[in-house]
């Protein structure tokens, strides 16, 4: 293949004018405030993977998660009267770094610019496309050649380490160099890939299955699908169904077969993946109380770093909300000319508009899921500007408050996720309860008097002088409490006074160790109180640097509204994102019926004494990793992968085990380890598996990790897919495991 021939991307893009266009370069302004707006010259380069700018500063194609058109960005939204929204755009990276926001010199170019980074980002979706970037990127010269010396460089860049002498046989013995010139163009240089990923571990399961260790007939798959990924479903057409879709064989195809290579797409595909894709869309029944359902929530949304110093912005909604957040938080301080401000109060971190938060609510609250969304209003503000608040959230949201109880008829028990769709809910402070509404007694003043020791508790929490908790009396609008409806913030007592006085619509807030004693102390009271009305919990106030601490204890209590700070990545969001993974990803999820249900004494504390206890065990055979991601910088270093498998679950549930670490080999690590563990209660057990570089004489460092609910696991010969410390997919990096969960007799 010559340098000027165009490669398999380039084919694709040729007749894209947006590329064209993008590859021709143009001059926009990037824009990081309303002052600072600086001309810059964009242009894509051949590669079609990376877009320069000033001083070689590179965009990465595959670093994007999507682009917003318009003002959709704070600093986007600052420059709206300079500006018009056809010449705006927001390029969003994945993870947790800061978006780039550019205004372009017209609407076309905008478009043009918009379309054609769409077009790329879907583009790299496909693997033949990631491996052309690897070699691109190993490519010194630009030939669209490389000799050995550069594939060894290559292979070093995907964190491959082979033995020489097998790399060059590979290379010359089995004709990867076709031309016989020394050098590997790019087609040429996918066959050799395939070669190095030639996977033995997989090519066995299909060897025991195959009469000839050429192919699966129909009926050798339907023996594996049954006796290995114990699928239930009506096997015949199943069978057949997975040679149409993954069989790249037409001819495999006429005799109703499949070959290796069909077999593992299967074994990499979703079908083939250790979470059940019946479960990935809404499957659950969505017509109970709020109270029955796990809530994805999180705390002070507005705040992107830490709870002291950080910077507070609308991006926290607007990211919060497309990770499937269907609960945030706003905190609420008096601001200049008369307009409410959101900020963590008392501390340096900046401040943002209340108005603008309302109005990102009204452009996200329902992009992703269109279940309610609940604002909870931590409110410091005068009765004044309460009412100016009153006035956003009823001018800008419109019908999608809810002011009213459904029908308006008064209720007896908290209305459906299914009930309240579209419908964005308040939580607060409210005068009075529902039922004044309904039997007249209720009088019309324009503020009344609410107990307010929310913020003065999260202060002292965990202080030795808690009886020095004042209770404040604060004055509160009328037209703020009328916002109020379901979600009434109340103060609380002990879960006797609950169980007597409480009502359904009423919502109590605890600090995390607050509910870490109610659960120690009366863990199966704490679970009836939440069968019948909605729990908030969030993280200590020492928690500065806006670290999160483990769900799955507020959890096994069945406290819906567990909220995290969604800007910090690690062990309690990979957990929070793994337990709304399923149904949808739509932000709820129901409660096992043992916390549903009024009648059950369910002690997270003594999982066995529960009616119908029936413990499992889960064996987990990790097999092998794929193309493991490098963590170390240094050029040399090749990882030494080991896997961790975590429990995390009630107390008797909780357990981590690990395999063996293997020596230098992130590309292919085989390790054939069997690990096994009761489950007590398997309804709430959630699987997490880590993979870390091992180091005998330090903190291994993390490579990457997959979580999801034990009762979405499929069981059999199954890949995991992993995820980056800040949640985003690493592919192509995979595990390959075997899964068998059992009754235990």
């Amino acid at each position: 293949m010559q340098s000027d021939q165009i490669s398999l991307e380039k084919e694709k893009s040729i007749g894209d004018d947006n590329l064209q266009s993008m590859l021709v370069g143009s001059v926009m302004r990037k824009v990081k405030s309303r002052t600072w707006k600086k001309q810059r010259y964009f242009k894509l380069q051949d590669d079609y993977m990376t877009i320069w700018y000033k001083s070689k500063k590179a965009v990465s194609v595959s670093d994007l998660e999507a682009i917003r058109d318009g003002h959709q960005s704070e600093v986007l939204l600052s420059i709206a009267d300079e500006f018009p929204a056809d010449r705006c755009f927001t390029l969003v990276f994945r993870g947790r770094r800061g978006n780039l926001d550019l205004v372009a010199e017209s609407a076309d170019e905008a478009q043009s610019w918009i379309n054609g980074m769409r077009t790329l980002i879907e583009n790299l979706e496909n693997m033949g496309e990631w491996i052309g970037d690897w070699f691109r990127k190993a490519d010194k010269n630009n030939d669209g050649r490389m000799n050995f010396k550069e594939v060894q460089d290559l292979l070093k860049m995907m964190n491959v380490d082979m033995n020489e002498h097998h790399a060059h046989r590979l290379f010359t013995v089995r004709m990867a160099d076709k031309s016989q010139s020394g050098m590997l163009e790019d087609d040429e240089f996918v066959l050799f890939y395939k070669m190095l990923t030639q996977r033995e571990d997989v090519l066995r399961v299909f060897q025991a299955y195959s009469v000839d260790g050429q192919k699966l007939l129909q009926s050798d798959l339907e023996d594996f699908l049954r006796e290995e990924q114990l699928d239930e479903i009506d096997m015949q057409p199943h069978a057949k169904q997975l040679i149409e879709r993954y069989e790249p064989s037409d001819t495999a195809k006429l005799l109703n077969a499949m070959t290796f290579d069909g077999f593992l797409m299967y074994l990499g595909s979703a079908e083939g993946s250790i979470f059940n894709p019946q479960w990935r869309g809404v499957f659950q029944d969505m017509s109970q109380p709020l109270c029955h359902y796990f809530i994805s929530s999180s705390h002070n949304t507005y705040l992107m770093e830490d709870q002291l110093r950080g910077q507070s912005s609308v991006e926290g909604y607007i990211r919060a909300l497309s990770r499937g957040c269907r609960c945030v938080e706003v905190d609420c301080w008096d601001g200049a000319n008369g307009e409410p401000i959101v900020y963590h109060g008392h501390t340096f971190t900046s401040k943002i508009l209340f108005k603008d938060v309302v109005n990102a609510l009204e452009n996200y609250a329902f992009k992703v899921s269109e279940y309610p969304v609940i604002l909870s209003i931590e409110n410091h503000c005068s009765v004044e500007q309460q009412k100016v608040m009153a006035q956003h959230l009823n001018h800008i949201l419109g019908d999608k408050l809810l002011k009213s109880t459904l029908e308006g008829k008064a209720p007896v028990e908290l209305p459906s996720p299914e009930d309240l769709k579209g419908k964005i809910l308040l939580k607060a402070k409210k005068i009075g309860g529902l039922e004044e509404n309904f039997n007249g007694t209720v009088e019309d003043p324009q503020s009344g008097e609410v107990s307010d020791e929310d913020e003065v508790a999260e202060i002292n929490e965990d202080n030795l002088h808690r009886e020095s908790i004042c209770r404040r009396i604060k004055r509160l609008s009328k037209e703020l409490s009328d916002c109020v409806v379901y979600c009434k913030s109340v103060q609380f007592s002990n879960f006797k006074h609950s169980r007597i006085h409480s009502k359904f619509y009423e919502v109590a807030s605890f600090t995390e160790s607050k509910a870490r004693k109610h659960l120690r102390e009366a863990g199966t009271e704490f679970v009836h109180h939440n069968s019948r009305q909605l729990t908030r919990v969030y993280p200590s106030g020492f928690r500065t640097d806006s670290s999160n601490f483990n769900p799955q204890e507020m959890w096994n209590a069945g406290c819906q509204i567990v909220a995290l700070n969604f800007q910090t990545a690690g062990e309690g969001m990979d957990l929070n994102d793994g337990l709304f993974g399923q149904n949808g990803s739509c932000g709820y999820v129901l409660k096992p019926s043992f916390m549903r249900e009024v009648g059950s004494r369910f002690d997270p504390e003594t999982p066995q004494q529960r009616d119908c206890y029936q413990p499992v065990i889960l064996t987990i055979q990790v097999i092998s990793g794929q193309q493991l991601p490098k963590v170390n910088v240094k050029e040399d270093s090749i990882v030494d992968p080991l896997v961790r498998v975590e429990i995390h679950g009630v107390p008797m549930d909780q357990a981590k085990q690990e395999t063996r670490y293997i020596e230098n080999n992130g590309f292919n690590p085989v390790w054939y380890d069997t690990l096994r563990f009761t489950i007590h209660t398997p309804e709430l057990a959630m699987v997490r598996f880590v993979v870390e570089d091992y180091d005998k004489t330090s903190k291994n460092d993390f490579v990457g990790q997959y979580t999801l609910p034990l009762s979405c696991v499929q069981q059999g010969y199954r890949h995991i897919h992993l995820f980056s410390k800040d949640g985003t997919r690493i592919p192509p990096s995979s595990l390959f495991v075997h899964v068998r969960i059992t009754e235990l007799e």
